[in-house]
């Protein structure tokens, strides 16, 4: 199925980022977002506010579903002045993460929180899998508390939806597969003017939306609500299930809520649906309201679904003082309180009381059906830690592959530390690669861009790896041409797949330290070989924007125009913006 590609005769580029591929590809359909902005790690916070001295301090990493309403009650309860049993103050602070982001941080001690609320009770078990097997303990032992109700489901174009029989008509996730599948694409429910099904979802292995809705799948496929083991994610009939649904995903992503903005930016011909949590589908269309084509509305999958409870989490690990944890129960019974329940609808998000009557924005005028509940759309059971893991595995064996092109700034201002660490984490990403991906990569300095090779992942990642670690700095930056010779280069593979009808996911991965030194092409002639970023299918560009002399407009203007992300870097975030942009495709 991998022939040998003829190369052309330049030269490096090393890639960084390719979609698609699970865990650890650029390229696809990519994007994501806050893709309007630059960004150097998978989650940047802002900056940490200062604790009142002798207060007590609760940290809380907090799933970014429900960041709105999180940041109003925080502000309304350090206003307040609450006090623990001796006395002391109590500030509390937020970092707002991915539910699987947060969760490796915390096992790879990057993270520590006073307080863990993920989007669901399954990352807690994961991570307690992997705390006991090192301590002989849990990291949480206590029962976590629900904050709030989050359903997640499908976002749809409301004309779309609507053809599905929305709101009245339940719709499902065999629906959907079966649209996906489905060679006359929209034309089977009368409207071919839409063309083929075109969908997007987040990341399982970051995402709680991604991993949630295809643990929802693998439910609806086998006609289950609970239950759900690994040998039954094995099976060939969830195995084609999650075949038929990829092969028309043409974009992922780390959030829900970036994915939701890329949406709104690029309209009803870019994607037509993606997996969303409902508060996120509301958001959009508040925000957007100027500028939508169409009004998304919420789709709850009729078979059952996740309400994604958002549970509170005391952690017990030893940097945890008996003060902060009595700290962070005060904190727990504020937001559970009725008034603190009433706001969360105020934020598109439904109170874990369900007594308290639903209403604005939570209409069907905005976008949503209030009329269900989880007793009209069952609540799925969550996975366990070993049925999670199969989730992504299943993902990462059916999900598209991708075909990368890594270009590699090597001239002379990435002398030192950042030519060690670019070199360094580059290879980590082609280590890292499925087998079946595609990756090439080219370096460019002096006047000239070179070709580092390439090929099938699996049979040219080790030789690739030690030319890249061979690669040093010198000469000037030829930034336009290498550019332009790397969307030439991919736009030749793609153009082989399509004449031979093979579907994958396409990404160029930039990075570069400086402004253009020694191109034969101007900026404007480089802006012109891009590809358009209007068609999903396309050709994506990442950029990095690396060090502090990093002409970081230029590079966040590319990555714009063709859909793709930019980041800016330096040699200590250079590993985690390639496993970001790894994690977007």
């Amino acid at each position: 199925m991998y022939s040998d590609r003829s190369k052309f005769p330049w030269g490096a580029i090393v890639v960084v980022a390719a979609t698609v591929i699970f865990g650890c590809i650029i390229l696809a359909a990519l994007l994501i977002p806050k893709f309007l902005t630059s960004t150097p790690t998978v989650s940047e916070p802002g900056k940490t506010p200062e604790a009142p001295r002798g207060s007590i301090t609760v940290d809380i990493s907090s799933s970014n579903t429900k960041e709105d309403w999180m940041d109003a009650v925080i502000e309304q309860f350090n206003a307040e002045n609450h006090k623990i049993s001796s006395g002391e103050g109590i500030f509390v602070r937020v970092e707002h993460v991915t539910s699987g982001g947060s969760q490796t941080a915390i096992l790879d001690g990057k993270s520590k929180p006073t307080v863990w609320s993920p989007g669901d009770q399954s990352w807690i078990d994961g991570l307690n899998t992997v705390w006991r097997d090192r301590t002989g303990k849990p990291l949480i032992s206590e029962t976590c508390q629900p904050t709030v109700l989050a359903p997640i489901g499908f976002a749809m174009w409301r004309p779309m939806a609507e053809a599905l029989g929305w709101p009245d008509k339940p719709i499902s996730w065999d629906d959907l597969v079966a649209l996906s599948e489905d060679p006359q694409g929209w034309a089977s429910k009368g409207h071919p003017e839409w063309g083929s099904f075109k969908f997007g979802h987040t990341h399982p292995d970051f995402s709680n939306t991604g991993m949630l809705m295809m643990t929802a799948l693998a439910y609806s496929n086998l006609g289950q609500t609970s239950g759900l083991t690994a040998e039954g994610v094995y099976s060939e009939q969830v195995k084609q299930a999650f075949e038929g649904l990829e092969k028309n995903t043409y974009h992922y992503g780390i959030q829900n809520r970036p994915l939701m903005q890329l949406l709104a930016v690029r309209g009803p011909d870019y994607l037509h649906a993606v997996t969303s949590a409902e508060a996120e589908v509301l958001k959009t269309n508040t925000e957007y309201a100027d500028t939508l084509r169409f009004q998304l509305v919420f789709i709850f999958p009729s078979e059952g679904t996740y309400w994604s409870e958002q549970p509170y989490c005391l952690l017990e690990g030893e940097w945890v003082t008996d003060e902060q944890k009595e700290a962070a129960k005060v904190f727990r019974d504020y937001i559970l309180d009725t008034l603190r329940q009433n706001m969360t609808i105020d934020y598109y998000l439904r109170p874990v009381d369900e007594r308290i009557v639903l209403r604005s924005p939570l209409t069907l005028e905005n976008g949503t059906d209030p009329r269900v509940n989880r007793s009209s759309v069952p609540a799925l059971e969550s996975p366990s830690a070993e049925v999670a893991e199969a989730i992504k595995d299943v993902f990462h064996q059916t999900k598209k592959k991708a075909t990368i092109v890594m270009v590699l700034d090597t001239s002379g201002s990435m002398e030192g530390d950042k030519i060690k660490n670019a070199i360094s984490s580059s290879v980590n990403f082609v280590q890292r690669l499925d087998v079946n991906d595609e990756i090439f990569a080219f370096g460019f300095s002096g006047s000239t861009v070179y070709d580092l090779g390439g090929g099938r992942a699996g049979d040219v990642s080790e030789v690739l790896a030690r030319t890249l670690s061979g690669l040093f700095a010198s000469g000037g930056t030829p930034l336009y041409d290498a550019i332009c010779n790397a969307v030439e280069y991919i736009s030749n593979l793609k153009a082989e797949d399509d004449a031979s009808g093979e579907r994958r996911l396409y990404g160029i991965v930039l990075l570069s330290d400086g402004e253009d030194t020694a191109s034969s092409r101007t900026e404007n002639q480089m802006f012109a070989c891009l590809p358009s970023g209007e068609n999903v299918e396309g050709v994506k560009i990442f950029t990095i924007a690396y060090g502090e002399d990093a002409n970081t407009d230029l590079m966040l203007r590319i990555a714009n125009r063709t859909n793709g992300k930019s980041f800016k870097g330096d040699p200590a975030s250079i590993e985690s913006i390639y496993n970001a942009i790894s994690a977007e495709q």
